[in-house]
């Protein structure tokens, strides 16, 4: 402001002042704790005697995970709706291998992660209580082969199966199996080899076609038969650090209303049939991860380390 108009007739200098009591700049009082005014100065405005100049309000950080919207990855799959339940317009969906990586990228806050991205990497938390898993038979999760187990030299598996590929590891390892694992270029191709992994949603469209001369070993099935416990596929993985009470309690609600609403899923979603989509979420998916299932959890990493397959980190887990 000028010496004139508004400013001149709020704060009035007098022509006789001292010019050298003029020569601090506004910027300068503005740093100082306070201002006095020297009670012989009888132009100095009262209230300046001691007045205190206080700081505004700081400016928030929009880039804090308190402050601005989580950032939630899940899976395209079917298994996974009632656990997104009323947060679908706020999810990103993507397979579980590129999910990690997203994760890992700092791209999101929390994802619906195969489980071996939180064995095999340091830095999570994992959301308690809430997991997609199986007490036995799973449909989504097999081996498609046309040879005997102990004649197959080479297992194609699909480029997402990050668990069920070392969940297979295990299974064939306990049997004094080790064939080469190599990618499968595309879902097409299945049918054409001896031996397939193939997980989620396109598993169970091969499940439901013609494929009379495959056996599919349903890896659910197995793990029960050879431990007696639960299998856990994926859970909700924490950055650690960058999550709230705010985000965690999101999904939890949304486990718990998904749940709820199972029938309204089962009505609303088109994949498959409706006695298929009822059978699948309503009793071959569990979704809890409560003390069965950290058992089944330890034992996977307790055979991961007895075959040298991998040297996993704990669950870090969390409410």
């Amino acid at each position: 402001m000028g010496a004139s108009g508004t400013a001149a007739a709020a704060f009035p200098v007098e022509a006789d002042w001292p010019r050298h009591r003029m020569k601090k700049s506004l910027e300068e009082l503005l740093h100082e704790d306070s201002i006095s005014i020297r009670p012989e100065d009888p132009t100095g405005p009262r209230f300046w005697r001691k007045s205190k100049i206080k700081p505004g309000p700081a400016v928030p950080n929009l880039n804090e995970p308190s402050l601005r919207l989580p950032r939630i990855g899940s899976v395209p799959y079917l298994n996974a709706a009632p656990l997104t339940y009323g947060l679908e317009d706020e999810v990103m969906l993507v397979p579980p291998a590129q999910l990690a990586e997203k994760l890992r990228a700092n791209d999101l806050d929390a994802a619906l992660v195969s489980v071996t991205e939180i064995l095999f990497h340091d830095g999570y938390d994992v959301l308690d209580g809430i997991a997609i898993a199986s007490h036995g038979e799973v449909k989504s999760v097999f081996l498609a082969h046309r040879l005997p187990l102990e004649q197959i030299t080479e297992i194609h598996c699909d480029p997402a199966s990050l668990t069920s590929a070392n969940l297979l590891r295990v299974l064939l390892a306990e049997r004094g199996l080790r064939p080469e694992f190599k990618t499968l270029g595309d879902y097409d191709d299945a049918g054409e080899r001896d031996a397939a992994l193939l997980i989620g949603d396109p598993a169970i469209s091969f499940l439901r076609g013609a494929h009379p001369q495959h056996t599919l070993w349903d890896l659910g099935k197995a793990w029960k038969t050879l431990t007696g416990l639960p299998f856990v596929y994926a859970v909700w993985a924490l950055r650690r650090g960058q999550h709230s009470e705010t985000l965690r309690k999101t999904l939890r609600d949304a486990k718990t209303n998904g749940l709820a609403h199972l029938r309204d899923i089962v009505e609303m979603r088109r994949e498959f049939d409706r006695t298929f989509r009822q059978a699948y979420l309503g009793g071959h998916i569990r979704y809890e991860l409560d003390a069965a299932e950290k058992r089944g959890l330890e034992r996977f990493i307790a055979l991961l380390r007895k075959h040298g397959i991998e040297t996993p980190f704990e669950p870090n887990y969390v409410r």
